[in-house]
């Protein structure tokens, strides 16, 4: 019988691309991929290392793992993902139940692991030096609902940004090559992909390095005309790098949902100078009238740190008011997390967690009550649902999303009154808003509009 293989896989789309990937390495060779982790013979713990709380997640999880030694059939875990690449020796001292410790440029090696008998554990180092970028023909099996899926445009990110700790797990930023990601869409799409997802630490900086100018807008023009895909997003952009050609390319191209997400991380000009951010709240400000003006009916969302070392609530009072003016459609907050070995760490913190947390419910109510106001606009209208099947918080109801939507992150269309199969787009009334949710009844089932809002 094949040995069965489970995983685990924590943080952001990006890493949960990664496991992907090594599945494929591990189906090829044979193994049978479970959801029971009791069952497997081998886990697979793929973890995040950006902030505390990823951190101590990824940790509990390997622990929790770790005792299906005793209780189930496993006999080899595998710890990789941005926690093993930075902390191995420390996994290697303070963790005995691991039994292999694999980097972010070793995830070929995944199988070679999983079957040996000697506990393996590479002196991994976060210095920069991971190079690593599947392309078209690494194996993938995709985990996805068979209707969405995620595709890496490029890997790791150059920016110095004070807080955070990426460009040295991930290394220096790279694309693929355009020819490799259309050739990746091509076959998703054979798969039965309508939404393509793309993704990277900086989206709208893709094929800078190549010597490619503009080089998302044509790429999302080539990825337009893929036979099959209806819907095609990207995450994340970096302000200084969306510019006008990839506006033009999402406002004349149906296919590129009119949603861009991009993380600000503050408004106030003293802070984004320490954290090494650039532009300035009046920039940005700028920067996100001329999104709505070159894409009607854009979406932004926006992400922000709270509690950044110095940060003051005259600083804080500015974030709120940015907020408040520019009115984005999704905001997430984050409070500061003091991370060794970069330049924002300070050996002792002067803003105390509960401060920290009492700014980011602060940030958070404001945007809940902008939400709603925005969700009960589009009570009345139709609005076009790529449809998921059964939702989360019912079996009585159908769950949904619309193009300003984005899959994981954002809140979705939960759908009360009519039928759709999962993976079909619909035309969906909406009925009754909430601050992160809209509800509504399917008034047909269809071949996607060119357009989100579909007429009447």
């Amino acid at each position: 019988m094949n040995k069965k293989v489970g995983f685990v896989s924590l943080g952001c789309p990006k890493n949960l691309l990664d496991t992907e990937v090594m599945l494929g390495h591990l189906t090829r060779s044979g193994y049978e991929l479970t959801d029971e982790a009791e069952q497997a013979e081998v886990l697979v713990v793929n973890t995040c290392g950006f902030i505390d709380a990823a951190k101590q997640e990824s940790i509990d999880t390997i622990l929790e793992m770790a005792r299906h030694k005793e209780t189930g059939n496993c006999q080899r875990l595998v710890v990789t993902g941005c926690l093993a690449q930075r902390y191995s020796q420390q996994i290697r001292d303070e963790l005995p139940e691991v039994d292999a410790v694999l980097g972010l440029d070793q995830l070929h090696e995944v199988v070679d692991v999983a079957e040996r008998d000697e506990r393996v554990v590479r002196p991994l180092v976060a210095d920069g030096s991971v190079a690593y970028l599947y392309d078209h023909l690494a194996p993938r099996v995709v985990t996805t609902p068979r209707h969405y899926a995620y595709v890496k445009i490029s890997e790791g990110c150059d920016y110095p940004c004070t807080f955070c700790i990426i460009p040295q797990i991930r290394g220096k930023y790279r694309s693929r090559e355009p020819e490799s990601i259309l050739a990746e869409a091509e076959t998703l799409a054979a798969a039965g992909v309508r939404e393509l997802c793309l993704i990277a630490q900086d989206t709208t900086r893709y094929g800078g390095e190549l010597g490619r100018r503009h080089g998302l807008a044509h790429l999302l023009r080539q990825l337009a005309k893929v036979d099959g895909i209806e819907w095609i997003r990207f995450l994340y952009a970096y302000p200084t790098t969306v510019d006008d050609a990839v506006l033009d390319a999402m406002a004349s191209e149906p296919e590129i949902c009119r949603y861009i997400d991009m993380p600000l991380q503050h408004a106030s000009d003293r802070v984004l100078k320490a954290m090494k951010r650039p532009g300035t709240g009046q920039s940005n400000r700028a920067l996100i009238q001329r999104m709505r003006d070159a894409v009607p009916g854009v979406s932004i969302r926006s992400s922000f740190i709270v509690g950044f070392p110095g940060e003051t609530e005259d600083d804080f009072k500015e974030l709120l008011d940015f907020c408040a003016d520019c009115e984005l459609d999704h905001v997430g907050a984050f409070t500061y997390s003091n991370e060794h070995d970069t330049e924002a760490f300070v050996p002792i913190e002067t803003i105390e967690q509960d401060e920290k947390i009492r700014r980011r419910e602060a940030l958070m109510a404001q945007q809940s009550a902008i939400s709603l106001a925005k969700n009960r606009s589009r009570v009345g209208s139709r609005v076009e649902v790529l449809v998921e099947g059964v939702s989360d918080e019912s079996d009585l109801l159908l769950q949904g999303r619309t193009e300003h939507q984005a899959p994981g992150i954002d809140g979705v269309v939960l759908i009360n009154d009519g039928e759709a199969n999962a993976g079909e787009f619909a035309s969906v009334e909406v009925t009754e808003a909430h601050p992160y949710d809209l509800v509504g009844r399917v008034v047909s089932t269809k071949t996607p509009s060119r357009a989100g809002l579909v007429p009447g």
